[in-house]
């Protein structure tokens, strides 16, 4: 879920039931079970899903396969319908919705359409914005939507700044969009969503960390949030990306000179007993960092999720990684075990 907060965390809770805590349960055991062993075994159904609303986007930021125009799977809106039927398979079982992946969520015109229907499901929903589509029709919307957690990036706190990462964007937008959503939550007298200011901590930016804490609590954001940067090419870091604050990085210089991941890549993984990513065209791989689904296990398209879940192809990758974590590329750069999160 992120960092811990109070309020959120009772909201979070107050959606569980009875079926859903036993869910927990039963992933958390079979998955304890597994690093002991060290073989797949796979009780009960996700505790939470990504699901991908779509891969486009309007910014070109520089680590992004969306802002890169990278992607060689297809790109693509995920469909209300294919929605709904998913969420019905999974809904019993499911407590948290991670209603992002690739590109900017409110591109898909049924964004908000579809977070109401999990909404009603009792479902906890989370999504991430580039804030430039909240209008003041919008933001009321998204408020009405029964939205459960909205956090906005917002990586610097001058546009130059800001769109050194955030390529095309304007920061006047996030700011006005942000404010929006706060001041329709206080007319409503709504408690969620929860909404968070996330700075993503770079070498071009890090200076304005105290900035951007003054900044969220002017425009009166529930909390401001910095996360770590993954840089794909971190041993050459070409876009000088990797800030020098230590407390900030996911890596650091090797004996060779050269920068290295701070992660150990052990034989385990618990976002594959709980959370898979589910594409906007049905697709199914392993975590968020599969983010050209090169590791597809599967399409609902073709086949029920349990039976995905449960099947040869996905026992198969978890053992894998059980055995070889370090072998696997999507693994290599992984924060799964390293602090990626600040307040």
């Amino acid at each position: 879920m992120g960092q811990w907060n109070l309020a959120d965390s009772v909201n979070f809770l107050s959606k569980l039931t009875a079926r859903r805590v036993w869910n927990m349960t039963r992933v958390w055991s079979s998955y304890y079970l597994s690093k002991w062993t060290g073989k797949p075994i796979q009780w009960g159904m996700p505790i939470s899903i990504s699901f991908e609303p779509t891969t486009s986007c309007n910014l070109r930021c520089p680590e992004c396969p969306s802002g890169l125009r990278a992607f060689t799977r297809p790109t693509g809106m995920l469909q209300k319908d294919f929605f709904r039927e998913t969420i019905d398979q999974l809904a019993p079982d499911l407590s948290y919705l991670v209603f992002y992946f690739q590109g900017e969520p409110f591109l898909n015109p049924s964004f908000l359409d579809m977070v109401a229907y999990a909404a009603a499901r009792k479902i906890y929903t989370a999504t991430s914005t580039n804030a430039h589509y909240l209008t003041d029709a919008v933001a009321k919307r998204t408020v009405e939507s029964g939205l459960d957690r909205l956090i906005i990036s917002i990586d610097g706190t001058t546009q130059e700044t800001y769109s050194q990462y955030r390529v095309g964007g304007r920061l006047d937008k996030v700011i006005e969009g942000a404010a929006r959503i706060v001041k329709w939550k206080k007319e409503m007298k709504s408690r969620t969503p929860f909404i968070i200011f996330q700075f993503l901590v770079v070498r071009h930016n890090e200076h304005q960390i105290d900035e951007v804490k003054a900044l969220g609590k002017e425009v009166g954001v529930d909390a401001v949030w910095f996360k770590t940067a993954q840089v794909y090419d971190y041993e050459n870091d070409p876009n000088r990306l990797i800030p020098s604050n230590q407390k900030y990085s996911r890596y650091r210089k090797g004996a060779n000179g050269k920068m290295a991941f701070k992660g150990n890549n052990a034989n385990h993984c618990w976002r594959l007993w709980h959370d898979p990513v589910i594409t906007w065209d049905g697709a199914v791989v392993p975590c968020c960092f599969d983010k050209d689904a090169q590791h597809k296990l599967g399409s609902l398209k073709e086949t029920s999720f349990a039976t995905l879940w449960r099947s040869g192809a996905y026992n198969k990758f978890r053992g894998e990684v059980l055995q070889s974590r370090q072998n696997i590329d999507i693994c290599a750069n992984c924060s799964e075990g390293v602090k990626v999160w600040e307040s």
